[in-house]
C-alpha cells in the first residue's frame, strides 16, 4: 500500500506569531500571480490533467489486460439505451437519500470531506453479516454509502466532522472521537482507519495553513514578505482559485494535497490516475447541477474514476479481457499490490475503455452534443407532417424511444456503471469478483 507521507511545511521560516502589519490586497494578488497561486492568473494554455494520456499509454503497453473492440462497441449501445431509459443526468446524484440536499457552502464542505475519505471499503470477511457497515436511519449501509452515512450521522450528533479547523484540533478531534464517528454495526472497523485520520489532519493543515511568502520586489514595514492564509480554512477558496476549470481544480488538489496525488510509474513513465481528485470535481458538478460551486467550463476533461468496481462491470459487459493468471488471481480473492503492473493495467485500461465507450456513443448518437453537459435535448417538431399516417408513425416512434436525449460524458457513464454493478452484486449476479487492492487511492 502506498505510504502517505506527511506534507512538509510550506516555509520553515514561518514566524510563531502573527504580524501587526496588514498586507495590501493588490500586493498580495501580485505575489500570488507571480508564484502561480492566484485564480486570476491567465495562462497561455488551458489546464490539462493528463490522466487520459496516461491511460492510453497503459492500454497500449498492457500485457495482462486487454479490450475487445466488438464488445466495447456493443456495450456502448447498451449503456446508451439503459442510461436514456433511466433518464440518467446530473440530477440523479441528488436523488439518493444520503447525498446532501442543500446547495450551499456546507455542501461543499461535505463533498470535500466525503471524497477525502472515499477509499477502500471492501471487507475480508466472507460472512456478509460480519462485514463493516454503518447503521443509520434504520438501515445498514456498506461500501461508499457507509462513509456518507457515517458523515451524516456525525453531523446529526453535532460533531463538526466536515470542518477543517476541527480536524487539526487534536484536543477536540481525537482519534477516539473519530472511531466513534466511523463506528460499525459489526465488530469489524472501517478499513484503513489510521490512514483516514491522517488524510483529515493533513488536509486540514493545508486548508488552514498560514504561509509566509517572500518576494524581492515587495517590501514594506521593513520586511520582504507577507503573511497569507492561502485557502482561508475552506475548500470553497480552492474552487475559486480553479477559475471554473475542472482540470485546474484537479491539478490544484494533486499539487497541494498529498493524499490526492494518485500517481505511479508504469514502464518507466509517470502516469496520473487521480481517482479521488476527479470524483471530487465530478461530485461538485453533479450535486450543483453544473451551476454555482459546480460550474466548470471543461468538465469533459474529467475521465472515469479508476477504482475496482468499474473494471468489474466492464468485465461483465465483455469489454475487459484478462490473462488467465490475472483472472484466476482475482477469482481466488488474492491481494493485488498497489502500484503493481496488474493493478495499473486494470485501472488505466478501464479509463481508456470508458473513453472509447463515450466516443462510440457520440459517434452513433450525435444528438448528445446538443444536450450539452447536463441538459436535455428534445427534437424539434416544426417539420413534423400532420397527416394521420405520419402522426401514427410518430406515436409509434415515441413509444419505442425516449422523447428526450440526456447528455453523456465519462462522469455520468462511470456513475451509471457503478450503480449497475452494485445492483448486480446485491443480486449475486457478478461474472467475476472485484480485484482486491488496499490503497488510499480508491
Amino acid at each position: 500500500m502506498p505510504s502517505l507521507e506527511p506534507i512538509p511545511a510550506r516555509n520553515p521560516n514561518l514566524p510563531d506569531g502573527g504580524s501587526d502589519d496588514e498586507a495590501d490586497p493588490e500586493l498580495v494578488e501580485l505575489l500570488r500571480q507571480h508564484l502561480g497561486l492566484g485564480g486570476k492568473q491567465q495562462n497561455d494554455l488551458p489546464p490539462e490533467t493528463r490522466v487520459l494520456e496516461g491511460a492510453q499509454y497503459i492500454f497500449d503497453n498492457a500485457i495482462d489486460v486487454a479490450l475487445s473492440p466488438a464488445q466495447t462497441k456493443e456495450a456502448a449501445e447498451t449503456i446508451w439505451r439503459m442510461m436514456q431509459k433511466k433518464a440518467y443526468s446530473t440530477k440523479t446524484w441528488s436523488e439518493h437519500e444520503l447525498h446532501p440536499q442543500t446547495k450551499d457552502e456546507s455542501t461543499v464542505d461535505f463533498i470535500f470531506t466525503m471524497d477525502l475519505l472515499n477509499f477502500s471499503f471492501w471487507s475480508e470477511e466472507k460472512d456478509e453479516a460480519k462485514r463493516f457497515c454503518i447503521e443509520y436511519r434504520g438501515k445498514r449501509w456498506t461500501g461508499y454509502w457507509s462513509l456518507v452515512a457515517a458523515l451524516q450521522r456525525a453531523l446529526e450528533e453535532k460533531i463538526p466532522i466536515t470542518t477543517p479547523d476541527f480536524w487539526i484540533d487534536e484536543e477536540q478531534c481525537t482519534d477516539e472521537l473519530l472511531r466513534h464517528v466511523f463506528r460499525s454495526a459489526t465488530d469489524e472497523e472501517i478499513p484503513l482507519f489510521q490512514e483516514r485520520v491522517q488524510c483529515l489532519r493533513e488536509a486540514g493543515e493545508v486548508l488552514c495553513n498560514v504561509s509566509y511568502m517572500t518576494h524581492p520586489d515587495l517590501s514594506y514595514s521593513g520586511t520582504n514578505g507577507i503573511i497569507v492564509q492561502e485557502f482561508g480554512g475552506s475548500f470553497v477558496n480552492c474552487i475559486d482559485d480553479a477559475n471554473f476549470s475542472a482540470a485546474g481544480l484537479v491539478n490544484l488538489l494533486t499539487e497541494n494535497f498529498a493524499c490526492f496525488r494518485d500517481e505511479t510509474r508504469f514502464n518507466g513513465k509517470r502516469v496520473r490516475l487521480y481517482k479521488r481528485a476527479q470524483i471530487l470535481v465530478a461530485d461538485l458538478w453533479a450535486c450543483f447541477d453544473g451551476e454555482d460551486f459546480g460550474e466548470f467550463n471543461d468538465i469533459d476533461k474529467i475521465t472515469m474514476f479508476a477504482d475496482y468496481r468499474i473494471p468489474q462491470m466492464l468485465h461483465q459487459f465483455g469489454c475487459l479481457r484478462l490473462s488467465p493468471p490475472l483472472e484466476n488471481h482475482i477469482r481466488d480473492g488474492k491481494l493485488i499490490p498497489a502500484g503493481s503492473n496488474w493493478e495499473i493495467e486494470l485501472r488505466g485500461t478501464s479509463i481508456w475503455c470508458v473513453e472509447l465507450i463515450k466516443r462510440e456513443i457520440e459517434k452513433r448518437h450525435p444528438e448528445v452534443k446538443n444536450a450539452g453537459h447536463k441538459g436535455i435535448f428534445t427534437p424539434s417538431e416544426e417539420n413534423t407532417p400532420q397527416d394521420s399516417e405520419a402522426e401514427a408513425e410518430a406515436e409509434k416512434t415515441k413509444a419505442e424511444k425516449p422523447p428526450k436525449t440526456y447528455g453523456i460524458n465519462a462522469i455520468l457513464i462511470d456513475f451509471f456503471l457503478y450503480d449497475t454493478m452494485k445492483n448486480l452484486e446485491e443480486e449475486h449476479n457478478e461474472s467475476i469478483p472485484h480485484h482486491r487492492t488496499r490503497s488510499i487511492w480508491y
